[in-house]
């Protein structure tokens, strides 16, 4: 079976798998095989766990959907991070996202000094009044 994970950053992950097993909160868990009926399911948060030969991943899911159709399994997703063990996805999931939250307050940070900026230079040069 295919199956391609997708973000808001771009394709996370693309392979074919032999088996893949949904873990979701509101919807418990669920195992998809080859020539599975088709099926579309939402994912809050949970994982993804794919088997690959001997190889095994887990993909963490925040808010996502899962499609299956013709062995080709499709998954679009708020955000993910993929690891070794459901727990280090988890992990990196929460500090990429811990990360982009301080990222987003420095950048809020940075605006509002540069529109307090902005208005000094215009109340400075009388720009705007008639």
């Amino acid at each position: 079976m295919d199956i391609s994970i997708v973000t808001p950053d771009g394709e996370l992950y693309k392979e074919v798998v032999q088996s893949v097993i949904v873990s979701s909160s509101n919807n418990g868990d669920y195992e998809i095989l080859p020539d599975h009926v088709p099926i579309v399911s939402t994912i809050d948060t949970g994982y993804i766990k794919l088997s690959q030969e001997n190889l095994v991943y887990f993909v963490v899911v925040i808010n996502g959907i899962v499609e299956q159709h013709n062995n080709q399994i499709r998954v679009i997703a708020q955000d993910a991070y993929i690891g070794k063990s459901r727990e280090k996805a988890m992990e990196n999931l929460q500090k990429l996202r811990e990360d982009r939250i301080k990222e987003n307050r420095k950048r809020n940070i940075e605006l509002t000094k540069a529109e307090k900026e902005l208005q000094k230079q215009i109340k400075q040069t009388g720009a705007g009044q008639l």
